[in-house]
């Protein structure tokens, strides 16, 4: 069996997790008399075909009905395309009950069935992915409509293929009467009291046919998925029963609209894109029914129902080819999820000639891209450390191709998350990959999960340096402790010590650190104060007096302050403000580093977090060993004793700058609020004492007014420091 193509190997992992379903047309090319194949060969077909049915039920069951997609699209579609080549080889395998002949999923038992005057049929899909796929549909129109080599374009109208669920909307003398799905084709199920809660269907419609029957796509936006799981999220953590997450907008729009409350529906935002028409009858007087695709488009803006902008008319092949290549540019810059495009003639009398075969018109087709999803499995589960101390489980997979790649890891993000997905190694998952994003899995298929798989469980120590990993109680993300020590983060921890507000080494940048570190010619902070000029000139783009620069930038820094010292470590949660509290209560680095928790807490706005992660910094014996190198490297600042602690305006306050101030820049403005004792803020909460704003002010300008978070121009700023907030306010 291995040697067969792997396209042509299944695994029913429903029934027998161990048994393969291998389809292999070439077999049946041997002969029988009267039938023309050998028995085994046909008894082979006859028993595949069976399996893919009961298969592809499955699988259309748990996505239209159960709105739990078990595979991604691309798997349905590639078992779909195994089963119509056996039953067009082997036609007296058709059965009436096959997924071939069918539109889509059964209709709820809950709902009542709607029969559909005129049938909701699928459209045809391109599965070439390529631009190839859009010309061999223009040579199959040509050729259906016996036109000659070089006879004149055929006009098409090119269409996004959303992702979502397919909607009939009927209007009987301009009132919405009916939603109903598509279900099988004919008969759908009527779901009129949730579609009526989607803001863009009209209720009422004038100067339109008696009865008009409007065919759409019912979705969810990108944004409003990612806010309607956060909601979720929220219920979950508050220990509310019965509610998930989402898998995917698809999904989640299917099921608000399959809600039996209504109320529930209005809470899931939906939206609706139209497409076509169904029945209609009954034109009003003076109108004449459309002769074209694009016409009837047109009309559907006018009478208020939403038709997306994309939508071009375009002449010939390279029209089609070249409308399938910008809006595969553009795919995953829109605010919806689509999976493809789709191209119709628009000549409507040229449409009633092509006519239909089977279960699908011969004048329109689906061309998909590369799918964004796709089955593979877990081989490992390895721990990632980034350059900020960040420890990010990353799946490794099985090598697929998925979003135009071929994918080998994805993100799990974080502990809470992959325990939630229950992602463990051997499981068979879908990963998706859209565009430039980082590949992750969305979820396990569980029944293809192996008896002997082991739940994950991040490590307590940091994998690269060994260094205790903690978690804040409320974070996430588990973060290493090894800071300066860490291998992983110590291009981060150079390009922060060397930084403008921290001991800052003019000319020490990015690409620097970058060669100096790659080449292991620094390792550690203290490093940095040894460098010769040798060492420098060795490196690209390096000129001797370049170098003599860098050096001389070394040296001049050696002469910081302490509150510049103390940020430059690079201290988890300790900025800039925090750091110079810390110098001020403290007055020397010694008495600082040696602060137990109870003085920690004593300094101006420091809380728990922060007093346990200067403990947390310290308490490593290589954060003091560096110290202890960088001032025998010279570096030095000003200490002495502890400032007296003298009550200031502002203390207690969390202020938020935005928008450009009329004379004050932005740094100037922080630094006079935090030396009144104001906390310096970059968001706005319900916590904010004062906004100021300036010029071009944005979103955070929004949402103090909408919170009456008090707002102060710059005048309003300067008063305040003065201790007059109501002046200039």
């Amino acid at each position: 069996m291995s040697c067969l193509p792997a396209h042509l190997r299944l695994a029913d992992c429903f029934h027998n997790r161990a048994l393969d379903l291998i389809v292999n047309l070439d077999l049946f090319s041997g002969s029988e008399e009267g039938t023309g194949h050998s028995p085994s060969a046909f008894d082979l077909a006859s028993q595949q075909a069976a399996q893919l049915r009961k298969l592809l039920h499955r699988y259309a069951h748990a996505y239209y009905t159960l709105d739990a997609p078990e595979v991604p699209d691309a798997e349905y579609d590639r078992l779909f395309e195994q089963l119509q080549s056996i039953e067009t080889q082997y036609p007296v395998l058709l059965t009436a009950d096959s997924p071939t002949q069918r539109v889509g999923g059964a209709v709820l038992p809950e709902f009542s069935t709607v029969r559909h005057q005129v049938p909701m049929l699928s459209i045809r899909t391109e599965t070439d992915t390529e631009a190839s796929g859009a010309a061999a549909f223009d040579t199959r129109i040509r050729k259906e409509l016996a036109l000659a080599e070089g006879a004149s374009e055929v006009e098409y109208v090119a269409e996004l293929k959303f992702d979502g669920l397919a909607m009939s909307l009927r209007y009987e003398n301009g009132i919405l009467v009916q939603a109903a799905t598509r279900g099988d084709g004919e008969y759908g199920e009527d779901v009129t009291h949730n579609v009526r809660t989607i803001g863009q269907i009209p209720l009422q419609l004038f100067e339109v046919p008696s009865v008009l029957e409007v065919r759409g796509e019912v979705y969810m936006r990108r944004d409003d998925f990612d806010a309607l799981n956060e909601r979720q999220l929220l219920k979950i953590s508050e220990g509310v029963k019965g509610e998930k997450t989402f898998v995917n907008p698809r999904n989640a729009a299917a099921g608000a609209v399959r809600q039996l409350d209504s109320n529930i529906a209005a809470q899931r935002p939906l939206s609706f894109f139209a497409y076509g028409l169904g029945e209609v009858l009954g034109w009003p007087l003076g109108v004449t029914p459309f002769q074209q695709h694009y016409d009837l488009l047109q009309a559907l803006k006018i009478w208020g129902f939403p038709v997306a902008a994309q939508t071009q008319c375009v002449r010939g092949a390279d029209g089609l080819i070249d409308f399938h290549a910008q809006i595969a540019q553009l795919r995953d810059k829109l605010p919806y999820d689509i999976d493809g495009v789709v191209y119709k003639v628009n000549d409507l009398g040229l449409q009633e000639k092509l006519g239909f075969v089977t279960r699908e018109p011969r004048w329109a087709v689906a061309h998909k891209y590369p799918a964004q999803e796709e089955l593979t499995t877990v081989q490992a589960i390895d721990v990632q450390v980034g350059r900020t101390g960040k420890l990010t489980p990353v799946a490794k997979l099985a090598p697929v191709f998925v979003g135009g790649v071929t994918v080998t890891n994805a993100t799990l993000h974080n502990e809470d998350e992959a325990r939630r997905k229950d992602v463990r190694v051997g499981d068979t998952v879908i990963v998706r990959r859209a565009g430039d994003v980082i590949p992750e899995v969305v979820s396990v298929v569980l029944a293809q999960r192996p008896l002997d798989t082991q739940i994950f469980t991040m490590p307590h120590v940091c994998p690269v340096c060994g260094s205790a990993a903690l978690r804040d109680e409320d974070e996430a993300d588990y973060r290493c402790s090894g800071g300066l020590f860490c291998g992983a983060q110590r291009k981060q921890a150079f390009l922060h010590f060397a930084q403008r507000r921290a001991v800052e080494v003019d000319g020490l940048g990015e690409k620097l650190i970058d060669q100096l570190v790659d080449a292991g010619v620094v390792s550690t902070l203290p490093d940095l104060y040894k460098l010769g000029l040798s060492a420098l000139v060795q490196l690209d783009r390096m000129a001797e007096k370049s170098a003599l620069n860098i050096l001389a930038a070394l040296e001049a820094s050696k002469s910081t302050t302490l509150p510049r010292f103390i940020y430059g470590l690079g201290i988890r949660h300790v900025g800039e403000a925090t750091a110079k509290e810390f110098a001020r209560h403290f007055g020397t680095l010694d008495a600082f580093m040696n602060a137990p928790l109870d003085q920690l807490l004593e300094v101006s706005d420091v809380g728990p977090i922060v007093a346990q992660s200067v403990l947390a910094f310290f308490a490593q014996a290589h954060h003091q060993e560096i110290v202890a190198q960088l001032r025998a490297c010279g570096v030095r600042w000003e200490e002495g004793a502890p400032a007296e602690r003298v009550p200031k305006p502002l203390s207690g306050q969390t202020i938020v700058l935005t928008g450009t101030l009329p004379t004050l820049s932005r740094d100037e403005a922080k630094a006079m609020l935090e030396e009144a004792g104001a906390k310096v803020a970059g968001s706005v909460s319900q916590k904010t004492s004062y906004v100021v704003a300036g010029a071009e002010a944005g979103s955070k300008l929004d949402k103090a007014l909408a919170l009456g978070v008090p707002v102060l121009d710059e005048a309003g700023l300067l008063s305040l420091l003065k201790g007059d907030p109501n002046d200039g306010s």
